[in-house]
């Protein structure tokens, strides 16, 4: 991509403008509220302490779709954050001052996984436990810097590069990383989930870095897209949603490539349909993608045609996204200590995390959590109140544009 020219009056067209990036704030903001859903359940539910909600042997359509709903966040996460690259190098005009931004950026995020998010899971402000959890957050911080590199690649070359990544890194499914020896721990951080040892400590990687910064580059390169006039975007991201969508029902249907599990028949219609859609999230397979980034783009066209206000939760959240993140999961972590405090009083597992997050089994009651109805009274309680503190912040970010406050 050649570097950006600077912007004049008569080049003020081709901006983004505030309505359509308004679009993307507003996908944004859907998605972390559906995030919310899923980590209160990972705290809280009683079925979570117990089995995996994706396992067909012992979930329920309720359970089951309350975690396949937030299948979509991770993805969306990852591609408008390309989206927004691509917005910060119209605003700045240059691919040097971007690549820095997306390098400084990057190692924030992923500093801020390693520590300030690691207490907020842990609690563990001595680091005694000696683990590190690299999570959605790493994933975003080290994609960033690895687009810092590809941003320097012109669209023609960029595009097909990153769709290939998507497409075809599940032919590397069969490789394991115990084949690699003691460079085992590069293929986790590259493909295959898994823990490795960094010197005393122990890390494991939940979301490997391919195709993850695929997704990302192929955002930056749908920026583009909203440079368009309206109805050629609309139609283009609709067609495009809808094409991903049909092509992982067709894919899917065929059951032979694009996810390491293969679906199955089931002894009802309606788990044969969970079977179906229950794609590989770690790392996201070709059809995983596929299922979530169509209707993700359905959505953010039909965003657009919606009015929305700046106090709109949509909006709200949609701006202050790592904000929201951390504070959401500090909350909830605190929420699902005051339940165990009232239920059991001080307990050796009041600090630690539940085994639905990596905690001892042994360690917690065979009745510990709520039930799923309380998860979704909990999920809303925390979305509204969390509400007025990030409109504030947002406020705050418009009003101040701080180089700091960008970070947050």
């Amino acid at each position: 991509m050649t570097t950006a020219a600077p912007v004049t009056a008569r080049s003020t067209a081709a901006r983004p403008t505030f309505a359509r990036v308004l679009s993307v704030d507003a996908l944004r903001g859907l998605v972390m509220i559906l995030m919310a859903l899923d980590h209160v359940r990972d705290f809280v539910s009683r079925d979570a302490m117990q089995f995996s909600p994706t396992d067909l042997t012992r979930t329920t359509p309720a359970i089951f779709l309350t975690r396949w709903v937030t299948h979509f966040c991770a993805p969306t996460f990852a591609f408008t954050a390309g989206l927004g690259a691509y917005f910060w190098l119209r605003r700045r005009r240059s691919n040097g001052a971007l690549s820095r931004y997306l390098v400084t950026r990057g190692l924030w995020l992923i500093l801020i996984e390693l520590t300030l998010l690691r207490f907020v899971f842990f609690l563990d402000y001595r680091y005694t436990n000696a683990f590190f959890l690299l999570n959605v957050i790493w994933m975003l911080g080290l994609s960033m810097i690895v687009l810092a590199v590809l941003v320097h690649l012109p669209p023609k070359i960029l595009i097909p590069l990153s769709i290939v990544v998507i497409a075809g890194h599940n032919l590397f499914d069969g490789i394991n990383a115990q084949r690699f020896g003691q460079a085992a721990w590069v293929w986790n951080i590259l493909h295959q989930p898994g823990v490795f040892r960094v010197g005393s400590d122990m890390a494991f990687v939940a979301y490997p870095l391919v195709p993850w910064f695929a997704v990302m580059a192929l955002g930056f390169c749908a920026g583009q897209v909203f440079q368009w006039d309206f109805l050629q975007r609309q139609q283009f991201l609709l067609r495009t949603g809808v094409a991903l969508t049909v092509a992982f029902l067709i894919l899917r249907a065929v059951n032979v490539y694009g996810d390491p599990s293969r679906w199955t028949s089931q002894h009802s219609v309606v788990l044969t349909a969970m079977s179906f859609l229950n794609c590989t999230k770690y790392p996201p397979s070709l059809l995983f993608l596929l299922m979530t980034l169509g209707p993700a783009l359905v959505a953010l066209a039909c965003l657009e045609r919606i009015s929305l206000s700046d106090s709109n939760p949509l909006l709200v959240f949609g701006r202050v996204p790592f904000f929201y993140f951390v504070l959401h999961l500090a909350v909830i972590h605190a929420i699902a200590i005051l339940i165990s405090l009232a239920r059991y009083g001080r307990t050796p597992f009041l600090l630690v995390p539940p085994p639905s997050l990596g905690g001892p089994a042994d360690m917690f009651p065979a009745n510990f959590g709520v039930s799923l109805a309380m998860v979704y009274v909990l999920w809303i309680a925390v979305v509204v109140g969390l509400y007025p503190v990030c409109r504030r912040f947002a406020r705050l970010k418009r009003e101040r544009r701080s180089w700091w406050l960008s970070y947050l």
